[in-house]
């Protein structure tokens, strides 16, 4: 069951960047940049219904890290879905970069589809902004995957919420807000995309602990005192134990 996991999570961060990050690639001076947030989301929104029941469909190491720190998932798991999640935005670089290089196909953000600052934002304000849309994206997941919430939208929810940062961002610095997006496009597109890479690591780090931080503070009332997870299976096998309970009339 753990391995099934995490080929779902390095499979669906595989298809998060390169059909997310490939429709800026192949088609932004198309769709715009409005478009291209839209692909985001609705890759997302897919992806949650897809292989949300197999893995929870983390698919970046942000939401990872804040699903750690909700006490929802081990260490040890932790670790091996953000080791996935990067094999899949590798590969999916690596096609991307492929489909440029001898497919014939011109890349219309002339960076590989990678984020940086400089054009529109200085460092600091890419680094805050990061953040900042960071931890909302992840505060939604954290929120929309609690046990009081209305089952069968979360990932609807999660969908539009990346989506969201995406139009807010897009323009700043290509929006990452997950550090295995940024890394699978930034190993192939040269030296000024690595040497701003740290950034879009270290501020999505930052911006899931923000989340981790204000959602025991805004959560629903039913989620107010979780069981520590020991792992995924043990939130799955509770809920489902819960749901087995028959209502009294």
């Amino acid at each position: 069951m753990v391995g099934r996991k995490l080929v779902a999570e390095a499979a669906g961060t595989f298809i998060l960047v390169f059909f997310a990050v490939g429709s800026a690639i192949f088609g932004i001076q198309t769709i715009g940049e409005a478009g291209v947030a839209f692909a985001f989301g609705l890759v997302l929104v897919a992806l949650a219904y897809a292989i949300g029941p197999v893995s929870g469909c983390h698919v970046n190491p942000a939401v990872t890290l804040g699903v750690l720190l909700a006490r929802r998932m081990s260490p040890r798991e932790a670790g091996g879905y953000v080791a996935a999640q990067l094999v899949g935005a590798i590969v999916a670089g690596a096609f991307l970069k492929g489909f440029v290089t001898w497919g014939g196909i011109t890349d219309q953000t002339g960076a590989l589809g990678t984020n940086g600052w400089g054009k529109t934002i200085n460092g600091g304000g890419a680094f805050a902004i990061e953040v900042l849309l960071t931890a909302l994206f992840v505060l939604v997941v954290l929120l929309v995957t609690g046990r009081a919430t209305a089952p069968g939208f979360a990932g609807l929810a999660i969908g539009l919420a990346l989506a969201t940062v995406h139009f807010v961002g897009i323009n700043l610095t290509g929006t990452s807000v997950n550090p295995a997006r940024s890394i699978g496009p930034a190993l192939f597109a040269g030296s000024e995309a690595l040497k701003q890479l740290w950034l879009f690591i270290v501020a999505p780090l930052f911006g899931a602990l923000l989340a981790a931080v204000v959602w025991p503070l805004v959560r629903a009332d039913d989620d107010v005192n979780p069981p520590r997870a020991e792992s995924v299976e043990a939130v799955a096998e509770a809920a489902k134990s819960a749901a087995a309970v028959p209502r009294q009339s």
